[in-house]
């Protein structure tokens, strides 16, 4: 019986199991176990790459099995270049590579880097039909399994686990999440004319786009956090800076050239994440101290966030800056006696200020007023269009 459905021979064979690595889903996997590794510092390195090598038999576990439904059960894709005889044959040989690679994880590593690798298979072998008709488990597969084949990899290094790759699995889990949501949406009418409940079908394309934007802020500020309480580097925020700017563009794509810019923010951001923690390059660096400006300190904060505030409002247009100006003046009234009555009574002080007063509060507070109300709106007209 045949294996290859297009051609026959070892050349057609091999090219028939080829076409089931796909780089721009199986890198990443690859890629983040050996990233799991390289968080325990100095690695073993043939056991990052028995490690990799689990992540890879599970995520090509996922493809032929995919395929194999999609075309052979459901008659969804057009094409497929095994048989049914080669996709038994393939999934058989997915599998053994894999159990081979947890049987080589549990000599060289420790039960603990296997319990994490098991469920990496689990995923891809129901990937499709079972996990690819939910909302949530057809989100949240990929995203798990990247997450569990960073934890992998940093297992079988250590033997345990630590609160640093706990926090990057789940900050790549919920960055992940909100990509596979908008590359859902790139099947939207398919998907809803056969009834296949992603989150896109379910919430709709927009409220479905709000919630991956909102998957993806908080993953890559969640970064922040996490290195002010030194779970994290120093370095680290550049990743969210760099792939930040990526999304900025991205979400504001179709569903298709949006998921193309992620992808690769993806891969960004996992790669200067790699730099910072590694490299630790702005270990011992001390953070700008801007005090140096002394009396004028606060006033140039508020010179630098007054303007983005502005920029905001002006890029939102649609009467952005006026709708501002009506605001701010009528939420004046209530800051300025909350800002007179909090520092009467000592709630906080303000040392570096230029010392002159209005109206009884220091001139920077009644700027500060101003400011933040006008970065407030400035944020929501951007994040909420006027036409919306």
């Amino acid at each position: 019986m045949a294996i290859a459905r297009h051609g026959s021979g070892p050349g057609a064979l091999l090219s028939a199991y080829a076409s089931q690595v796909h780089p721009v889903f199986m890198l990443p996997p690859v890629a983040t176990a050996l990233f799991g590794a390289a968080l325990a510092g100095p690695f073993d390195p043939p056991t990052a790459l028995v490690a990799a090598g689990a992540a890879f038999f599970a995520v090509y576990t996922a493809h032929v099995k995919d395929g194999y439904v999609d075309f052979h059960h459901r008659g969804e894709d057009d094409d497929h270049p095994l048989t049914v005889r080669g996709c038994h044959i393939g999934l058989a040989g997915a599998t053994a590579g894999f159990l081979v690679c947890l049987v080589v994880l549990a000599l060289l590593a420790s039960p603990v880097a296997v319990a994490f690798a098991a469920p990496m298979w689990v995923i891809g072998y129901l990937h499709a039909p079972q996990f690819d008709t939910n909302p949530v488990t057809t989100t949240l597969g990929y995203p798990v399994g990247i997450g569990l084949c960073l934890l992998t990899g940093y297992a079988a290094q250590t033997g345990g686990l630590a609160a640093r790759p706990l926090a990057l699995a789940a900050v790549l889990v919920t960055v992940l999440a909100g990509v596979k949501i908008i590359d859902d949406a790139q099947d939207y009418d398919y998907d809803r004319s056969i009834e296949k409940h992603t989150v896109a079908v379910v919430l709709g394309p927009e409220r479905s786009r709000s919630l991956a934007v909102a998957l993806l802020g908080v993953g890559l500020f969640a970064v922040v956090p996490l290195t002010i309480v030194g779970t994290l580097p120093p370095a680290a925020p550049a990743a969210s800076l760099v792939f930040g700017a990526v999304a900025a563009i991205a979400v504001r794509r179709d569903p298709r050239t949006a998921t193309m810019l992620l992808v690769r923010g993806a891969y960004l951001f996992l790669a200067v994440l790699l730099i910072a923690v590694f490299f630790e390059p702005l270990a011992g660096v001390p953070l700008p101290d801007i005090t140096v400006l002394g009396p004028y300190t606060y006033l140039a904060t508020e010179v630098v966030f007054g303007a983005a505030a502005v920029a905001l409002l002006v890029r939102a247009g649609d009467g952005a800056l006026r709708r501002a100006a009506r605001t701010i003046p009528a939420l004046y009234p209530i800051a300025y006696v909350w800002d007179w009555y909090t520092l009467e009574v000592g709630v906080f002080a303000i040392p570096m200020r230029t010392g002159i007063e209005l109206l009884g509060i220091p001139l920077e507070e009644h700027i500060f007023m101003i400011v933040v109300p006008a970065l407030v709106l400035g944020i929501h007209e951007t994040v909420n269009p006027w036409e919306d």
